[in-house]
């Protein structure tokens, strides 16, 4: 008999990075200081909400905040672990931070059963459906399938995988245009004194196992944007940024975008009075409440 073919494995695109937030008033006026179009708030049907930031290459940020405390709180007893991880994350962080990115993918059936085989998985899958709203008011139904990914290690991240079921037809161009010049995400920043702990979970969630190693850490690419971990070392050396707590375990730190020119960004947080500073050819705006983790703004020529 002749033993079955094993499909070449494709890295995961990366989809949107989960920002916890106090209130999405704040997040809404800290982001729009930053030069950022900021979408109209969304309400999930477990007790959370959004106010998203939609790029031109498909990714985005989502700041979350909590709309009813009693849903949220209901729905993570019952086993919905978004809801229970972002529970868990601000009663040990607060109401600001980076708490999770969510990668794409086109069966969340297929991603749940390997995470479980693998010893990953953070609990049960999440079907649901929401409101879609443009930046002209037209509105339609957006329908996902989850499937969640952690290690125990590390309590103040997760990772999912998202299974688009249904995709709502209004065109969110205007969303996409920002006053920064910001077209996509280029690179997520996590530290870990030791990265090479937790490289078998990141290769399992990015679903690649090539990863490389540099003098602070390692990274591990996405098809489209690197997942890089470095040590309290690095992060300080790249980007000025202090690890964000002093024990062990994987932190989601920042988050680099790209930009057609630096000099229009420095225009932008000049004219928004918003703080900066630059390192290794980027513009880098420290967390703030209603952020959540650091910006890091880098010119890319096909941007």
């Amino acid at each position: 008999m002749s033993k079955a073919i094993k499909k070449p494995r494709k890295a995961r695109i990366l989809d949107h990075a989960v920002l916890p937030v106090e209130s999405l008033e704040m997040a809404r006026a800290r982001f729009s200081a930053l030069g950022f179009t900021v979408a109209p708030d969304g309400v999930h049907p477990f007790g959370t909400e959004n106010a998203c930031i939609f790029f031109a290459d498909g990714t985005f940020l989502e700041p979350l905040g909590i709309a009813q405390r009693e849903d949220c709180e209901a729905t993570a007893r019952k086993g919905n672990v978004f809801t229970a991880r972002d529970q868990a994350f601000r009663f040990r962080n607060g109401d600001n931070g980076f708490s999770a990115i969510a990668f794409l993918t086109d069966d969340a059936k297929a991603d749940h059963k390997a995470f479980r085989k693998t010893g990953f998985s953070a609990g049960k899958k999440l079907s649901f459906s929401r409101k879609f709203v443009n930046a002209q008011g037209e509105k339609d139904k957006a329908e996902f399938l989850l499937a969640f990914a952690a290690d125990l290690r590390s309590p103040d991240s997760f990772f999912f995988t998202c299974e688009r079921v249904a995709q709502p037809k209004v065109d969110r161009s205007a969303l996409e245009v920002h006053e920064n010049g910001v077209s996509g995400i280029v690179e997520i920043v996590l530290s870990e004194a030791n990265p090479t702990d937790f490289q078998y979970l990141l290769q399992e969630v990015v679903n690649n196992r090539d990863d490389e190693a540099h003098s602070f850490g390692l990274e591990i690419a996405a098809e489209n944007a690197l997942v890089n971990v470095m040590t309290p070392e690095g992060l300080s050396a790249y980007f000025g940024v202090k690890r964000s707590v002093a024990g062990r375990g994987l932190r989601l730190e920042g988050i680099i975008l790209s930009v057609r020119s630096l000099a229009a960004v420095r225009r932008t947080l000049e004219h928004h009075a918003t703080a900066f500073r630059e390192m290794h050819n980027r513009v880098v705006v420290d967390a703030s409440a209603g952020q959540g983790c650091f910006i890091a703004f880098q010119e890319q020529a096909s941007a």
